[in-house]
């Protein structure tokens, strides 16, 4: 049991790196680091397509885009196609997202050209939901997610 434990130690806590350093990025520096590089290429009510060339910086052990990198596009890009709609509650340049089904179904390589498009399948005065797309230049499909986020504005008691 304690080798187990160890083992999950090396992978995860990256013994020799410098805490510090991470603590002090600056907030939104995650997203930043991620969206770099994208283009909006149209944005109409309810719609939005984007385009990606897959940075280094973004890829798993396996030398292809990594999952979580996927996941805070699909985030991201989503969040984003609810300001189109032009409801009031979806103004706010905070999101909160509810949830996210994703389905992985190819890899993207480095310098590989992506398309994420995303569509509003409902804007309500609370919860929005949408469906996003990353697709290939041929076409196929590396990821497809329904993600549903909250749009109603915060409270400020």
């Amino acid at each position: 049991m304690g080798s187990g434990m160890e083992a999950a130690r090396r992978v995860l806590e990256h013994p020799g790196s410098d805490a510090s350093s991470a603590a002090a990025l600056p907030s939104g520096f995650y997203d930043a680091f991620v969206l770099r590089g994208i283009r909006v290429e149209a944005a109409e009510p309810g719609r939005l397509l984007c385009r990606f060339t897959v940075p280094s910086r973004l890829l798993n052990s396996g030398g292809f885009l990594h999952g979580g990198a996927t996941a805070s596009l699909i985030h991201l890009v989503a969040s984003a196609v609810f300001h189109t709609t032009g409801s009031s509650s979806s103004t706010s340049s905070s999101t909160s997202p509810l949830e996210m089904n994703i389905s992985y179904l190819d890899a993207a390589f480095p310098d590989e050209e992506i398309e994420i498009e995303a569509k509003v399948l409902r804007a309500g005065k609370a919860v929005g939901v949408a469906l996003v797309d990353l697709k290939k230049k041929s076409g196929k499909l590396i990821a497809q997610a329904r993600y549903s986020n909250y749009l109603a504005p915060s409270s400020k008691l």
